[in-house]
């Protein structure tokens, strides 16, 4: 078995299919709770921190998410990892790609992180190299194509996706749940993401997601902008699904 010091740590690549090494020499934006050790002087700032201004305006442009992100600073090499996920590192060459928020572990300032439209997704645009975890190895796949959406880990330079519903799925009293939300307890084989034009479909090898907790802060944010009709009906909906998951 292998011992790693600081002079056998890989620079920037993967230590083993479960864990990379960052060999940081500024700054990284990093997800909170996937770093699993580091070797040298790096030190873990909120992105609320003051002298952090100037570099979350450049590069963080996503409200919702900000609490669950720190930057890393400082030289050394720096260990991430994700619940044993198999973790891989990405280069964008002015590019944009768009990967499920649960699974970006780690970014460099030079790319500009953003919200996506579609709940749960974050969007990377421009040059540089993030790092992140599927549940299982990643497949990219070329559109037109249709996906289970918890097997979906993003796409990159291709237009967002459109629900795609079979007819079994549009039925039954929930099926207004199911609409609003785009979520609930079908199979890929009633519900997919649909994807047309030009670029990139990336796949993770599972259908088990690393964390709901992002679409669910997604609706939350969406909240704001119904008024008292919309908040009445939602509450219906919720009451509704809430019912069938306790019968």
């Amino acid at each position: 078995m292998q011992t790693f010091n600081p002079a056998t740590l890989p620079a920037n690549d993967n230590v083993n299919p479960y864990a990379f090494c960052v060999d940081l020499n500024g700054q990284w934006f990093t997800q909170k709770g996937k770093m699993i050790a580091y070797y040298g002087q790096i030190r873990f700032e909120a992105l609320s921190a003051g002298p952090l201004d100037q570099l979350v305006a450049a590069s963080f442009h996503s409200p919702l998410y900000a609490h669950d992100w720190i930057v890393a600073q400082g030289q050394g090499k720096l260990l991430l990892a994700d619940r044993a996920f198999d973790v891989n590192s990405y280069d964008l060459d002015a590019g944009n790609l768009t990967i499920r928020a649960a699974n970006l572990l780690a970014f460099e300032p030079g790319l500009e992180l953003k919200q996506s439209i579609i709940p749960g997704f974050l969007t990377l645009i421009g040059t540089g190299r993030f790092v992140a975890a599927s549940n299982g190895p990643v497949h990219f796949v070329e559109p037109p194509i249709r996906v289970d959406p918890q097997a979906l880990l993003g796409w990159a330079d291709c237009p967002s996706p459109c629900h795609h519903y079979d007819h079994s799925y549009m039925r039954g009293v929930l099926g207004a749940a199911r609409m609003l939300f785009g979520v609930g307890g079908s199979s890929g084989e009633e519900h997919q993401f649909d994807f047309t034009g030009q670029g990139t479909v990336l796949l993770q090898s599972s259908e088990v997601v690393a964390d709901s907790d992002t679409m669910l802060r997604d609706l939350e944010g969406q909240i704001s902008s119904l008024g008292a009709p919309g908040l009445t009906r939602l509450q219906s909906v919720i009451s509704q699904r809430l019912a069938a998951e306790r019968s």
